[in-house]
């Protein structure tokens, strides 16, 4: 399961809405948090906060910021990442996930 930080209606179709890559660099270089991996793209970054992931991390694409399985801490992390971007938390099927309790994953 893929989460999508987006301001589209439907994630995949966000033409017009798009988060550009400019502000996720800003909002990336501004929270301590957060810190770009380069060796893994332009706008690949690493969350510092306490993940059940080895390395958490949320990726700009296409308008959009995106991780794959977050954890419920990752999870919450996105939604504070959305509210500073003017955006939403959204799944691949178009569900949107407001509360911090809206998504609950915790691998071993």
């Amino acid at each position: 399961m893929e989460l999508h930080i987006t301001r589209a209606e439907f994630w995949a179709e966000n033409e017009g809405s798009e988060i550009t890559a400019e502000e996720w660099l800003a909002h990336v270089e501004a929270d301590p948090d957060l810190s770009l991996h380069a060796e893994n793209g332009p706008y690949y970054a690493v969350w510092s906060g306490p993940s059940k992931h080895e390395e958490p991390w949320l990726e700009w694409f296409q308008g959009n910021v995106s991780s794959k399985w977050p954890d419920t801490a990752l999870y919450q992390k996105m939604l504070q990442v959305a509210g500073a971007l003017g955006a939403r938390v959204q799944d691949d099927d178009g569900t949107f996930y407001e509360k911090e309790t809206d998504w609950q994953f915790n691998p071993e």
